[in-house]
Parts: structure tokens; sequence; C-alpha cells
């Protein structure tokens, strides 16, 4: 008599997901928005005053 095992779940989704490679334009394009706006949120951070001369003492304390 020969018993069947069922796939695991981790195997079911895995088989699911093999048809799903890489990111779809919309998705590209969601991911390139978040990028930029996170670059401006730092850049507008690290260009604020009390972030420029907390950067500056760290730097000339390390060169000192």
């Amino acid at each position: 008599m020969r018993t069947t095992t069922r796939p695991s779940w981790g195997a079911k989704l895995a088989s699911r997901m093999r048809g799903q490679s890489g990111m779809s334009t919309a998705e590209y394009a969601v991911g390139t928005l978040a990028a930029v706006a996170f670059a401006g949120i730092l850049l507008k951070v690290l260009t604020s005053g009390p972030v420029q001369s907390a950067l500056s003492d760290l730097i000339e304390r390390a060169l000192a």
C-alpha cells in the first residue's frame, strides 16, 4: 500500500511564486517615487543648520 503526502504550505507558496519574476512597471514607478521622496527628506535633514554643525564638529574631532 502506498501513502501519499501532501505538500507543505511552503512548497505550495513557492510553486505559486515561481511565475512571478520581477516587478511590474507600476511597482517600479512606486519604488522610484519612494526612493526619490526619501532622498529629498534626507537631503533636507542633512542640509539643516543643526545637523551640519553636528557633522562638522564630529569631523573636526575625528581629524584632531
